[in-house]
This record gives C-alpha cells, sequence and structure tokens, in this order.
C-alpha cells in the first residue's frame, strides 16, 4: 500500500496503459512489412560485416509530427531508393521521441496532439500504425530508442536504432541496445567526446541484464546475448568531426578498443552546426573522402524533409506550414534527391573495391 505521508509526494495521477501484446494485436505485422523488416535488418549487418559494399543512408526529417507528411515524404523516398539502391541502401528515418536539454515537445508517441496533453497510448497507436505503412510500401525505418519502455510497443517495426548523444553514456541504454535485434548506431556525447561511445559498443556487445517489462506488461528482468552489431556515430559536438583527421583518430581509438571499422556520420547536428545547408558541405566532404580511399566510413545520416529548415508550433496548429519540421531545421526534398543522386554517382564504382577491415 503506498503511504501517501511520503510517497508519490508529486504524483497527481497514474495512468494504466495498453500492454504491448495488446497494441500488437489491435496493430498486427503483415507479411510485407515484416519481410521488409528482416530484409532491412539483415542489410545493415551485411553492410557492417563488408559483405555487402553499399553505404546505408538513414535520412527523414527529424521528427515525426503529421502522419501524412510522413506518407508522403516516404512515399518520395522509396521511389529514390530504388533508383539508388545499387550503391545506397536508403533508411527512413522515423523518430518519435525526441530527447530535451530542457524543455520542449517530446515527440509524437509523448504528444502526438502538439497541445501538451501526452496522450502517449494514442500516440503508441499512431506510431505502430505509421511504421507498418512504411514497412508495407517495402521501405525500412531508422529510430531513436529513448524511453526504455516503449521499444516494447515498436522496436519489432525498426531495420536500424539510435542511441543518442545524451543517452550514451547511460548504463540502462547500453543494456537496453544490447537486447535489440537491429544494428545499433551510439552516438558520440554532445561536447563531442568519443570514449562514450566505444565503451557503449562495448558494454552492449556482451550480456545484460535490467529491468523493463515483458509483452504482457508485467515488470521483468531481461536477459540478454548482446549485440554484437553496433557502431559510432559521429554526430560533431562543440566542433565538428566528420573531417578526415576526425576520422583517422575515430579510427584509431576503435582499432585500439578492437572493434570494428565501422563509421557512421551524421551531416547534421554539431557536424552542421544546426544549419540545415551545412549539411550538404558536410556530405560532400565525405562523398570526398569516399573517392580519395576512406575505408570505415559505412554510413550517413541525414535530416530532411519535403520543405527547408524549420518551425515553431504555433497556438493555432492550422498555421503549421506542411513538411516544415517542428524540431531541427532540414533540408528540403529537391536537396536530398540531388545530393543523394551526387554522392551514387561518385561512389557507385568505389564502394566495390574497398577492403574489409577490422
Amino acid at each position: 500500500m503506498t503511504d501517501q505521508r511520503i510517497e508519490n509526494l508529486n504524483v497527481y495521477s497514474e495512468d494504466s496503459l495498453i500492454t504491448p501484446a495488446q497494441l500488437k494485436a489491435e496493430h498486427p505485422m503483415t507479411e510485407r512489412a515484416i519481410e521488409t523488416v528482416m530484409l532491412g535488418q539483415r542489410t545493415i549487418k551485411n553492410i557492417l560485416d563488408r559483405t555487402d559494399p553499399r553505404l546505408f543512408v538513414v535520412v527523414g526529417p527529424c521528427s515525426i509530427h503529421d502522419v501524412q507528411l510522413a506518407k508522403d515524404y516516404a512515399a518520395k523516398l522509396k521511389i529514390l531508393a530504388e533508383e539508388l539502391q545499387d550503391t545506397l541502401y536508403l533508411v527512413m528515418r522515423v523518430y518519435f521521441e525526441k530527447p530535451r536539454t530542457t524543455v520542449g515537445w517530446q515527440g509524437l508517441i509523448n504528444d502526438p496532439d502538439l497541445d501538451g496533453s501526452c496522450r502517449i497510448e494514442e500516440g503508441l497507436r499512431i506510431a505502430r500504425r505509421l511504421l507498418i505503412d512504411i514497412a508495407e510500401i517495402g521501405l525500412p525505418s531508422a529510430g531513436e530508442a529513448l524511453d526504455l519502455v516503449t521499444p516494447q510497443y515498436v522496436q519489432d517495426l525498426f531495420s536500424w536504432t539510435a542511441i543518442g548523444a545524451r543517452t550514451t553514456e547511460a548504463q540502462t541504454h547500453r543494456r537496453m541496445a544490447s537486447a535489440l535485434s537491429s544494428a545499433v548506431g551510439f552516438k558520440n556525447a554532445t561536447n563531442g567526446e568519443l570514449k562514450v561511445a566505444i565503451n557503449a559498443m562495448l558494454a552492449a556487445a556482451h550480456p545484460n541484464n535490467f529491468l523493463s517489462i515483458n509483452p504482457d506488461g508485467n515488470v521483468a528482468v531481461i536477459r540478454t546475448r548482446g549485440n554484437r552489431y553496433t557502431h559510432v556515430v559521429m554526430r560533431g559536438g562543440t566542433h565538428p568531426n566528420y573531417d578526415s583527421e576526425s576520422i583517422a583518430a575515430c579510427e584509431e581509438k576503435l582499432h585500439a578498443a578492437k572493434l570494428p571499422l565501422n563509421v557512421m556520420v551524421d551531416c547534421s547536428h554539431g557536424n552542421s552546426q544546426k544549419n540545415p545547408s551545412r549539411q550538404v558541405d558536410v556530405l560532400h566532404d565525405i562523398t570526398e573522402q569516399l573517392a580519395q580511399g576512406n575505408q570505415s566510413i559505412t554510413s550517413l545520416m541525414i535530416e530532411s524533409n519535403l520543405n527547408w529548415g524549420n518551425q515553431p508550433i504555433p497556438e493555432d496548429l492550422a498555421e503549421l506550414k506542411y513538411g516544415v519540421s517542428i524540431t531541427d531545421g532540414c533540408v528540403d526534398w529537391a536537396t536530398t534527391e540531388s545530393a543523394l543522386r551526387t554522392l551514387r554517382d561518385r561512389v557507385k564504382d568505389i564502394l566495390p573495391s574497398r577492403q574489409v577491415v577490422s
């Protein structure tokens, strides 16, 4: 029994939530969706193992706030993915949870109505249905695992998972990553420090035990085998870290830790200094590094939307501009198409000759 004199002094409500099993029964995966996720997971792991010479590129909105916008973007990305598939494996960035340094909108799952009402159960339903719809067109999805409980509801629909700069150092998230079926990218710390990401990779590769919930919503001890498919995400920090010297320094640290030399470069965040136009500069620099013989860069991330930039959430949601991010600024679709086509044309004859590095 809870003693109100000493417990839950700052809690005014505890609302029961649908269980993961119930949500999956409401929105079951189709065979087409399962095939998409399986192919995505397998392809990304093959790229990391160097049995597939392509690059995988996680590309899409900084965050999902409009389901129809996400579907429209996915339809365009699917067409581009088929065009570039000989060289690039495109994975849609479908982020539902947003970490905050202080306060702010925390993502579609936490606040689907964008008004602070935090109808989390409805957010989970919307997120799962959208992921199924994207998978059914044959496009793999990538997401960030921020909450320790949410993955039980939607993680089965992700082909790649990120652990963000603010959570890579957390023991809880390293343990969770050891349980995930997808490959996991650990971002460097917000100040640019790489050691936390490397330590996270080492921790996630080992068996772990942690508390979460099971599919029936009961608190459970999750025991894992460990996840060997992890890699570092260079996202910049106080200064960008996508240049060749920074990549070489990362390679040295990975080699010293006896980890595979697999590097993802995030063209946004600290590397673009939150200026969307600089993402193109980062991508151009990485393209040249690949052309000059870089062996460790196996993936990229681009924050992209239908239209350029970002916008604050207005009091009147009818004033939201369609296709524009409400979190970090993004490059528009025309820029995305052009940049990825240029990347493909520049490296298509180079990637097949790259050697396996370890």
